[in-house]
């Protein structure tokens, strides 16, 4: 039998509950008090990635909430909405539904990804930008086509994505053990034999087996690729092509084999004032869990800068 859904509400210093934004329904975990951070997981995780920021963050005086995304572990998971443009709006929904003005928003991955467009689109919500492992969506989109041997090699896994079906039964057969090469080819190697790195693995294998799941994760690869050959595409280009109004911290490990520093690194034209960019030696794709309290320390030294 599948897992049920409610299997990703995992015990802890935190608590969980529903949240409607945007027309539907999202789970998160949130723990402290104080101005609001919200958490943006990337593929194939769940909220649980941020458990680390979850803990440190509330520690330092913040409100941290981690949310799963629109089709991942307990939120809803319509047939439709996994284009930047609804992604967008399901962020900033969620700021105004947890009854804020403005968040500062943290992304990793995918998750920053969608940190940049909504710092972009609703830019009247967002306090600052914090972005893990997650160059922005243009430079990401340009570094695929100019550099093919480094970003666009390491962006096969969004091309595989586009055929039907097949891609995911590949995810999901034999209880996802995809899943478990797949963060352990990004990671950096110090992780991989860390123990925890096994009970990360477990919980991300059950959460993708989740009903609903892989589908939903693999259409934001789709939307990501198609929607380059549609006016949509080409109109959330114009949109999320201007430099940011609000401070943006870049970190990056340096040893991610997925999102290319290069390409990181070519996002500065879109950062705002007072921006940073900081890099991890010895990490992978995985700075929050790679290193996480060097993570937190520098999220919290860069979200308390706002604050002054």
């Amino acid at each position: 039998m599948p897992p049920d859904p409610a299997t990703v509400r995992i015990s802890g210093p935190w608590t969980h509950r529903d949240v409607s934004a945007n027309g539907i329904r999202l789970h998160v975990a949130e723990a402290g008090d104080g101005p609001l951070v919200l958490l943006l997981h990337s593929f194939p995780e769940f909220w649980w990635t941020w458990r680390h920021q979850l803990i440190g963050l509330a520690d330092a005086g913040f409100r941290a909430v981690a949310v799963d995304l629109r089709g991942y572990g307990d939120s809803d998971k319509p047939p439709r909405g996994y284009d930047g443009w609804t992604l967008a709006g399901d962020v900033a929904g969620l700021v105004r539904a947890l009854g804020e003005r403005r968040a500062s928003l943290v992304g990793h991955g995918w998750g920053g990804l969608l940190a940049w467009t909504v710092g972009a689109m609703h830019s009247r919500v967002v306090e600052s930008v914090a972005v893990l492992n997650a160059p922005h969506p243009l430079a990401l989109r340009r570094a695929v086509w100019r550099h093919p041997r480094s970003q666009g090699k390491a962006f096969r896994p969004v091309f595989a994505a586009q055929l039907p079906l097949m891609p995911e039964r590949r995810l999901t057969k034999n209880s996802a053990a995809a899943v478990e090469r797949i963060m352990r080819s990004w990671a950096g190697p110090k992780w991989t034999v860390a123990p925890e790195f096994d009970e990360v693995v477990r919980r991300n294998r059950e959460a993708m087996l989740v009903p609903g799941v892989v589908h939903c994760s693999l259409e934001y690869f789709r939307w990501a690729m198609r929607s380059q050959l549609r006016g949509d595409g080409r109109r959330f280009a114009a949109m999320v092509d201007r430099r940011l109004p609000v401070p943006v911290l870049r970190l990056h490990g340096a040893l991610d084999p997925v999102m290319v520093e290069s390409t990181v690194r070519e996002s500065a034209i879109w950062t705002g004032p007072r921006s940073r960019y900081e890099v991890l030696a010895e990490v992978g794709h995985f700075p929050h869990q790679e290193a996480p309290h060097t993570t937190t320390r520098i999220l919290a030294g860069f979200l308390g800068a706002g604050r002054g």
